[in-house]
Order: structure tokens, then sequence, then C-alpha cells
């Protein structure tokens, strides 16, 4: 009886677990897809631990050196709750610079694939016109938030770099230094990216 009543009792602590909540008051925060509703939250299960791929810490530098906190002059950099309100707001633009298979592979929902090797060739995507081997941007020009694959990962920071020579506004762009890496480590919704 006693030992039954214990197993209830161990049993009970892990369904009455405190839940996962991104802040004290947020479980979730929706994202509208062009496939439906995505709610990105962080997974409930207190044993969850993030991927092999995610828990190296030595790679070989260059080219996995660790990143300054600003990849150029003008651009701000951000965590994980200032990019799920860039999420939030329709006037911006989530940027995974990442190569594409990285991206397919998995992605923060929302976030549009553009390689850093093409950042600065796909402005016109943003609203800038083509300007004698650069672009024109206007005011209006979306924020951006650029991210990659972490503290180590050089490919956001060169897209900055990249955008910045091409005529995009440094003060429009974001950086999230802590990319699919913290993301993950904090157990964030991952996508397959399309």
């Amino acid at each position: 009886m006693l030992r039954g009543l214990c197993v209830l009792i161990l049993s009970a602590g892990t369904v009455y677990a405190d839940p996962v909540g991104i802040t004290q008051d947020t479980m979730s925060v929706p994202f509208e897809t062009t496939d439906g509703r995505v709610d990105i939250s962080r997974i409930q299960d207190g044993e969850n631990t993030i991927a092999t791929e995610w828990t190296l810490t030595s790679r070989a530098c260059p080219p996995f050196c660790i990143q300054p906190m600003s990849p150029a002059d003008g651009v701000t950099t951000i965590g994980e709750l200032e990019l799920l309100a860039f999420l939030q707001d329709p006037q911006s633009v989530v940027i995974d610079g990442r190569i594409r298979p990285e991206y397919e592979a998995g992605t923060i929902p929302g976030a549009v694939s553009v390689p850093y090797n093409e950042a600065a060739d796909r402005l016109g995507e943003l609203g800038c016109e083509p300007d004698f081997g650069g672009y024109e941007c206007p005011e209006d020009v979306p924020f951006v938030a650029l991210f990659c694959n972490g503290p180590w990962c050089g490919q956001s920071p060169t897209a900055a770099r990249r955008m910045i020579e091409a005529g995009y506004p440094p003060e429009k762009i974001f950086y999230y230094r802590g990319g699919m890496q913290v993301w993950q480590s904090l157990g964030l919704t991952v996508v397959a990216g399309r």
C-alpha cells in the first residue's frame, strides 16, 4: 500500500509539473504562415535535450570563430523575445542567413531563406531598387532580423555586412546572435524550411 502511494505521488509530480513558458506570462506566440498557424512555444518535456550537432562546443576557427556582439556599426543585436516580436510584426522580416540545406533541415517558424552569399543580390525583395552596382533603399524598407547557426556562425554577420555594402540601411538590420543553437537550447519550436 505504501509503495503504491509513493509511486502515485512520484508520477503525480510529473503530471502536475510546472509548465515551461516563454516568459512568466507567455506560454506560446502564434504565428501565421502560408501553411497555417504555428504556435511557437517551448518543449514541455523536462527531460528534453538538444540534438547532438548543437551540443558541440569546439569547432575549428576559422571558419567557426566566435562572432562579435554586433556584426557592423548601426546593427542592433537582439535576443529571443525581441525575435518573437519581429515575427508578430507584419512590417518586419526574419531572415535565416544559412545555406539552403541547413534552412530546410530546420528553422525558426516564419523565417525566410536568404543565404548569406545571396543577401546583397536580393535586396529588391525588400523594396530596394538596383542602382549602379548596389541598391537604393527607400526609408520605408522593412526592419530585418538575421540569424544563422549560433554565436560561432559567420553566415548572418556576413549577410548583414554585404547588405549594408549594397545599400541597405544598417539601422534597419537586427542580429539574433544566438541563432539556431540558442533557439534550440531553449526548446523553442523549429519547423522544416520550405
